[in-house]
């Protein structure tokens, strides 16, 4: 498996009572909501840590670079601005997750009102 089912369990508890599907994707675990990626799950093999994927579009993507643990998404080799990976470190404390995914749930509301 590719992603941590305790940090998977952590994420569905925080979507409880948003209509949301999960899908098996990228080597990981993405969570659709309203039809649109918003949050994801892997494994960084290169820092042997879990990793969240987070879509919080291209209008918030440079002030939340620079919060705790966020980096850039570079999957495909090359920079995929409005998608940021979220070190270990930012969403180990409960604090840190919450921050994520009302991140991801906040663009995902703009993007599925377009």
């Amino acid at each position: 498996m590719a992603y941590s089912e305790h940090q998977a369990d952590r994420i569905r508890a925080r979507l409880k009572g948003i209509h949301y599907f999960e899908k098996k994707m990228m080597g990981g675990l993405i969570f659709m909501v309203r039809d649109a990626m918003c949050i994801g799950l892997d494994f960084d093999k290169k820092c042997n840590e879990d990793r969240l994927m987070v879509r919080v579009g291209k209008l918030n993507y440079e002030n939340l670079l620079h919060q705790n643990g966020s980096t850039i998404m570079d999957f495909t080799g090359q920079v995929m601005r409005g998608f940021l990976f979220i070190k270990a470190s930012g969403f180990d404390f409960e604090e840190g997750l919450d921050f994520w995914i009302k991140k991801g749930l906040e663009f995902n509301l703009i993007l599925t009102k377009e």
